[in-house]
């Protein structure tokens, strides 16, 4: 019976989680509320997976929604300038007459595919270490690059998800993005410890050397 109810407590969570999300969404006209109610989401999820379980969760993602919400939409501004730039490639090389356009179809593909699995990595490392936009991007790059398998722990979680939902599509409402945040911080999370387990060894081997 207490399983069941801590299951029930958990479920309550996530659903208001993504509530919330899709509230403040809508709060910042979508445009501008889209990406800092999703920094708020990964903030939450990010308190929950790290011990702390029982932050009150408006207040936390109305503090997270607000102290990121210049920096979020910066983040946001890059990711759909670079996605429309691709969409743009994607409908030349699909159109073009020029036969020599198809050359291009490998370096397109392995930009993009680079780049939407970098995005995977974005918010959890913004919600995670205090980093410039700049330093974002890049460290959201290399964590993909050196980390395949908390990456397809990402992309396996996000489909298993998305099969769910579009099978059973009254739940998007209560689980999409909270659902989504936790599928990705938590391989993230797992990617940064190893990380820093790398970072101790090599500090402690250079001051052995030394």
């Amino acid at each position: 019976m207490q399983a069941a109810n801590k299951a029930l407590e958990w479920i309550t969570k996530v659903a208001y989680l993504n509530i919330l999300w899709i509230l403040f969404t809508v709060l910042g006209a979508v445009v501008l509320g889209l990406f800092p109610a999703t920094a708020a989401t990964f903030t939450i999820t990010k308190k929950w997976i790290t011990g702390y379980s029982d932050i009150p969760i408006f207040q936390t993602f109305w503090r997270a929604y607000r102290d990121s919400f210049k920096t979020a939409n910066i983040l946001g501004l890059i990711i759909s300038t670079v996605s429309y730039i691709l969409y743009l490639d994607f409908v030349f090389i699909t159109v073009s007459p020029n036969e020599y356009a198809l050359l291009l179809t490998i370096p397109f593909l392995f930009i993009s595919i680079l780049f939407l699995l970098t995005i995977l990595y974005i918010f959890p490392v913004y919600v995670y270490y205090e980093m410039r936009v700049g330093q974002i991007l890049k460290s959201a790059f290399f964590i993909m690059a050196l980390n395949p398998l908390p990456t397809v722990t990402m992309l396996l979680g996000l489909m298993g998800i998305s099969f769910i939902l579009w099978n059973f599509q009254p739940l998007l409402f209560f689980f999409s993005m909270s659902l989504a945040s936790i599928a990705l911080m938590m391989p993230a999370k797992k990617a940064f410890e190893k990380i820093q387990q790398k970072k101790k060894y090599y500090k402690s081997k250079k001051l052995v050397e030394d």
